[in-house]
């Protein structure tokens, strides 16, 4: 049962982000066609992010697998997007640092949950993380120093670093009872 089609679309994330990685930051990032590429890859991978789940729960393939794997395979590809755009001089290390210590907090945050038998199911503004997040990658990947798209990159990168604290105060202000001590 492990090898689903969700579970497939998962894997299938994590095996593409090697190759989108390559592309991106083969010759620096100057290649037009290397960007591209690196783009498709990556509007790929974000497809089975949004699939993997829809299909997972509409034809109850949900697996210990899926839960566990799905989130790691996202985490994996937007850290690793992000982190060429740090390396490509488009995106400030400082925010990038910002989001992967959201990630690692609210990871963290899930551990102590489920330990205590609670799911703590994705909010709205986590939603909003993620899209912003993508949005942005994409803007970037695309790299136009013409407008409109430049000033859409330009206004994305504080939207979403606003959006990834706010969608962090939110978890924990929502879930503080996980945090308390049960005597």
């Amino acid at each position: 049962m492990i090898w689903t089609l969700p579970n497939k679309l998962t894997v299938l994330r994590m095996i593409l982000v090697p190759f989108f990685v390559a592309a991106l930051l083969i010759h620096n990032g100057e290649v037009f066609a290397l960007r591209m590429i690196a783009l498709v890859l990556f509007l790929i991978a974000s497809l089975t992010d949004l699939l993997d789940g829809k299909i997972a729960r509409k034809y109850n393939l949900v697996t210990n697998f899926g839960k566990f794997m799905d989130p790691l395979a996202d985490k994996l590809l937007v850290c690793s997007a992000l982190i060429c755009l740090v390396q490509l001089g488009q995106l400030p290390a400082w925010i990038v640092i910002i989001i992967i210590s959201r990630e690692f907090i609210i990871s963290g945050f899930r551990l102590v949950a489920a330990d205590q038998g609670v799911v703590i199911a994705a909010s709205m503004w986590g939603k909003s993380k993620t899209v912003s997040q993508m949005i942005c990658i994409v803007l970037l990947i695309i790299n136009m120093e013409e407008p409109p798209l430049s000033v859409l990159a330009a206004i994305s990168i504080p939207v979403m670093t606003i959006l990834t604290v706010v969608s962090l105060l939110d978890y924990l202000m929502k879930n503080k009872q996980v945090l308390e001590e049960k005597h």
